[in-house]
């Protein structure tokens, strides 16, 4: 008959040294290889995202918002500060999570919100008043128009206007909220930079 310790294992189990873990079966590795898995495969379908997105000079823009009021991006600009285009769709899932994002960077920037291939005015309405979101800055864009002109094959698709008119920042796809009044706020500074250098 085996001895056996307090715990119940025969004395031959304790004895036995453990077993090394292989470096592929840690928890560490394990979440590492995730995440560099997910960068590479975003990384890989970035450049479809993107598209042939516009550079340089933002198009002229002079557009209604789902209540009626005019927003008129060069008359933005003219006012010296960034702004914000940003196109999304009411059946994107990516875009609903960052559209709480979007309503607060629109307190103190000027943002022009574009619901891309979505629905007609009444039911943005709706969907606006549902999800509390500011009517004033949302343009419908139930043909994809606006999408189309600045060349994003993916939304949400986000383009950071300089005052002097230059498309400064593009993402195309999840950003978050700091990502955006990071790069705005950096629009607005390098903006001022060249004004005094002139």
């Amino acid at each position: 008959m085996s001895s056996k310790t307090p715990d119940n294992k025969p004395d031959s189990e304790q004895n036995q040294p453990e077993k090394p873990v292989k470096i592929w079966q840690k928890n560490w590795f394990k979440n590492t290889m995730t995440i560099v898995l997910f960068i590479a495969v975003f990384l890989a379908i970035r450049p479809f995202m993107q598209g042939d997105v516009i550079h340089g000079q933002a198009p002229n823009m002079q557009v209604t918002s789902i209540n009626g009021k005019t927003l008129d991006l060069q008359a933005m600009n003219q006012q010296g500060q960034p702004v914000l285009v940003h196109i999304w769709a009411t059946w994107c899932p990516i875009c609903e999570v960052s559209k709480g994002g979007i309503e607060s960077i629109a307190q103190d920037y000027k943002v022009i919100n574009i619901a891309t291939q979505s629905a007609d005015d009444e039911q943005l309405l709706t969907y606006a008043k549902e999800n509390k979101m500011n009517p004033d800055f949302i343009v419908n864009d139930l043909e994809g128009k606006w999408l189309k002109t600045f060349g994003a094959k993916a939304v949400p698709a986000d383009f950071i206007i300089a005052p002097n008119g230059e498309i400064e920042f593009i993402e195309v796809g999840f950003t978050t909220a700091w990502g955006l009044r990071l790069r705005l706020w950096w629009a607005g500074l390098s903006d001022s930079k060249t004004q005094k250098q002139n």
